[in-house]
């Protein structure tokens, strides 16, 4: 038998699979259930139409869940694309732009036949460095999801409790979470008296400046404004009160997170390597690991790195506008936690003054110097992971120093 590829269209409640051959020739389809059924049915179909599981290259739109994961553990080499991707290949199939699950399992399917080396195969992490993935994402998700809530918060306010906002520039500080759960509505607000509201800024944390921040918030919130209509604004109160509510036990959860992200990865063999780099912390140094992974053969080199950061330079027609990070998560992780980190750390101000300097005097854009910057970050780590030793500013910046010099 010879090497046969199949494509894999997921969904909630089932998997449809295609298998062709090496001349696009197709074996098999089926559509098989989630759970251990699903896996050994699936495992018959293969096995007949290859020996052994390194005959088979599968193209799926995931590189997460447990179907998946049982075919990575049973040794077939699995590619994870991109649905982006999986649509422009679809437009080679067919023009009317219609889209069914079997169609798409054939479309995935020739794209590991053809184009199969332009894909990254899913890596072996370890369980430690999955786990470390899972509490990364679910902490960032949940910073996104307070923020999300706080801009709510923020709009609410603006429409008829404007003192507040004065009062509090940071509604995510924990003093304006507190003064806003007792007193929600401008009326509440005017009426608090200076001992709730030191009262409320201490079980918000507060240890200096209680009384001299008590007064600027009474003061903040007695000035005169425009007001809604009462019944209006005891109902915008209301929002305001669970929206407050759901920011607090939120914060709370993002705070367990954290300790049990910290945990993890503090049991990671690379966590001290990787928190020798200036400015990765517990937490960033966390972020970095779980989109990189820790499997030794996921990149050949530096550059295989940078690329999946996403750093590499790119042909000017192909570049992101100015602000875009790029749609993916493993982008957003090097370049956005490892760059600005990068500028604040000692061994790159050698570095920073070009970087400021004016874009017209460069033929440069700062966006594309800061990427110039991440770029560097990212092989500096690449550097440290494989060779497993720390971070050394002189091994790391020593040919800036010999220009300079």
């Amino acid at each position: 038998m010879g090497k046969v590829f199949v494509g894999h269209d997921w969904a909630e409640a089932h998997h449809d699979v295609c298998v062709i051959d090496d001349e696009g020739h197709r074996l098999a389809g089926a559509r098989f259930p989630e759970g251990v059924e699903g896996v050994a049915r699936f495992h018959e179909l293969i096995a007949s139409h290859a020996d052994v599981p390194g005959e088979v290259a599968i193209a799926t739109e995931t590189d997460r869940g447990l179907f998946v994961g049982s075919l990575v553990a049973a040794g077939y080499g699995v590619l994870a694309v991109n649905p982006m991707s999986t649509s422009r290949y679809r437009e080679r199939h067919s023009t009317s732009g219609a889209k069914s699950d079997p169609g798409d399992a054939f479309v995935l399917a020739n794209l590991a036949r053809t184009d199969g080396h332009n894909h990254r195969p899913i890596a072996g992490d370890s369980d430690l460095a999955e786990a470390v993935k899972v509490l990364a994402r679910a902490h960032q998700g949940l910073i996104w999801t307070r923020q999300r809530q706080l801009n709510q918060l923020r709009s609410t306010l603006r429409e008829f409790y404007p003192a507040a906002l004065t009062a509090f520039p940071e509604l995510g500080h924990r003093d304006a979470l507190e003064v806003l759960a007792i007193a929600p509505t401008p009326a509440q607000g005017r009426r608090l008296s200076q001992s709730k509201i030191a009262s409320a800024l201490r079980r918000g944390g507060r240890q200096r400046r209680i009384d001299e921040r008590t007064v600027e918030i009474q003061a903040a919130l007695r000035a005169e404004q425009l007001t809604a209509p009462d019944l209006v604004s005891d109902a915008m109160g209301s929002a305001a009160r669970a929206l407050v509510a759901v920011i607090v036990e939120l914060t709370a959860q993002i705070a367990v997170l954290e300790t049990d992200l910290a945990d993890h990865f503090d049991q990671h063999p690379d966590a001290e390597i990787i928190r020798s780099l200036p400015g990765l912390g517990m937490i960033l140094g966390a972020r970095v690991l779980a989109e990189f992974g820790d499997d030794p053969n996921r990149y050949h080199d530096a550059k295989s790195r940078k690329n999946y950061a996403g750093t590499s330079p790119i042909h000017p027609s192909l570049r992101h506008p100015p602000g875009r990070l790029g749609p993916l998560r493993p982008q957003q992780a090097p370049r956005r936690r490892l760059l600005p980190l990068g500028l604040r750390s000692p061994p790159s101000q050698p570095r920073r003054p070009r970087l400021l300097r004016p874009p017209a005097r460069l033929g440069d854009t700062h966006h594309r110097a800061l990427r110039a910057l991440a770029n560097r970050l990212v092989g500096i780590l690449h550097g440290c992971l494989r060779h497993h030793s720390p971070y050394d500013e002189h091994t790391a910046w020593g040919h800036r120093a010999d220009i300079a010099a």
